[in-house]
């Protein structure tokens, strides 16, 4: 059964930062792919004019690659009301109504701080503006496992489960959706994708950026909250789920879920929490914060395929790189017939996907050298290699919330158990280590990972250059 589109997009928090960061942009796409067919509704508190909100969207795309198709431009700012209020107050919502007009299937963006959803989406609810509506709320879903399960029983006393979608941007990249793809496109993967053959699994998404001014936000969340409990636990589900019983999204959730579900709860020593030099002095932090910029974990998968194979996740900011890669680690072959093919001599074989800031997907495998000599050395082979992506992430999502589609969306059940996880190290965690700006984090996380392998540092700009 094919789902009806959303006949029009209520933004919240029109005003905003993102807005104007991503959904602007994102939206002139669409309109320039003629996907964009519906009135915009932007919604904030300030008491700004029509004019001026059409100056705040031509500001965003212009600074977002510039204006390159007049006649879409001028269509996309022709779609644009505005209404001024305050979302506590019930005649902000009753003027939403009235803009709304004869659309009877809008779809309502969050795009506002999480402690505002609750007061949105039940003053949607008692304005008679959720009934075949849909509802997109922004990351974070909670900042731990009650939060979150008190916003989805808001969620759902309001909207029915299928028309709540939890936008996670990462999930719209083009790399993220490859790894889905791989895996269960090709057959060669499967009979060593398991504790037979896997020997660890790890994961880097570091940046060379500070907390640019975002302080005070940091200060709330920090590096284990605004990364890896979503962003990373993510990635981790698409390469440990099981085959889907369907291509339907809902199969794809139920086995994402089933993987944060059979996660270890973290304990104190599974995590190394690193503060970058200097971030003291940021604006908006504490003097004596403890909030971490970097964080390394070790994860267990309590699963059939997974049982015994570490799972090793490290992001952060200030960092030596801006990429995020995986690296599968292989056993060695069960028996040593080549000198120079034992784990003491370099990696063992393994599969690289890099996911940012180009994607790729390679092998290592060892070749012999030329000569007399069994002696060789570990080559990578390209499976794939591509630019940046054409789409991007938040035009994806967007178009597909408002088609009805979920599959690249979050799901109750896999928020809940995902926060479950980290939920134990939130507040009894080490205190935070300094780390040097662009290095790859404290000594620390070395030490989290040495039983079993190395990190794997990626490295962009020799490649590229």
């Amino acid at each position: 059964m094919t789902a009806t589109r959303s006949d029009a997009l209520v933004l919240f928090g029109v005003t905003g930062d993102l807005a104007h960061k991503m959904i602007f942009p994102a939206l002139y796409a669409m309109e320039k792919r003629g996907t964009l067919k519906v009135p915009l509704i932007g919604v904030a508190f300030p008491k700004w004019t029509l004019a001026r909100l059409r100056k705040r969207v031509t500001d965003s795309i212009r600074r977002s690659g510039g204006i390159d198709n007049r006649r879409a431009f001028h269509h996309l700012l022709s779609r644009f009301q505005y209404v001024s209020g305050d979302y506590n107050d019930q005649t902000t919502f009753t003027a939403i109504k009235k803009a709304l007009g004869n659309a009877r299937r809008p779809a309502h963006y969050l795009a506002i701080p999480p402690s505002l959803f609750e007061t949105v989406i039940k003053g949607l609810g008692a304005a008679n503006l959720a009934e075949h509506a849909r509802v997109i709320v922004e990351k974070p879903f909670g900042r731990d496992l009650a939060s979150a399960q008190e916003l989805n029983h808001v969620a759902q006393a309001v909207f029915p489960q299928d028309s709540i979608f939890r936008i996670d941007h990462f999930l719209g990249k083009e790399a993220i959706m490859n790894i889905l793809y791989f895996r269960f496109a090709n057959s060669f993967l499967e009979p060593v994708w398991n504790r037979n053959y896997v020997a660890s699994v790890q994961l880097t998404m570091s940046e060379e950026i500070g907390v640019d001014g975002r302080g005070a936000f940091y200060e709330s969340a920090g590096c284990l909250r605004d990364v890896v409990e979503n962003h990373l636990f993510q990635v981790v589900a698409l390469l440990a789920m099981e085959p889907p019983a369907g291509r339907d999204f809902g199969a794809v959730h139920t086995e994402k879920a089933k993987v944060f579900q059979a996660m270890r709860p973290l304990k104190p020593d599974d995590l190394v929490r690193g503060q970058y030099a200097g971030y003291r002095n940021e604006p908006d932090v504490a003097k004596n914060s403890d909030i971490e910029t970097f964080c390394a974990l070790r994860l267990s998968i309590d699963s059939w395929r997974w049982e015994g194979v570490p799972w090793y996740l490290r992001s952060g900011k200030f960092l030596a790189e801006t990429a995020t890669e995986v690296l599968v680690e292989l056993k060695p072959p069960p028996q040593r017939l080549f000198a120079d093919s034992a784990p003491a001599t370099g990696r063992t074989n393994y599969l690289r996907f890099r996911l940012s800031p180009s994607t790729a997907v390679a092998l290592a495998a060892r070749v012999k050298l030329a000569g007399r000599e069994f002696v060789g050395d570990q080559r990578e082979l390209y499976l794939l290699e591509q630019a940046p992506e054409e789409e991007a992430p938040y035009e994806r999502l967007l178009t597909d919330a408002m088609a009805g589609d979920g599959a690249l969306f979050t799901r109750e059940d896999a928020v809940e158990a995902a926060w479950a996880v980290v939920d134990p190290v939130l507040k009894t965690h080490h205190r935070v280590l300094p780390y040097k700006r662009h290095s790859w984090g404290p000594k620390e996380a070395d030490a989290l990972i040495a039983s079993h392998s190395r990190w794997h540092n990626p490295i962009i700009k020799e490649a590229s250059g």
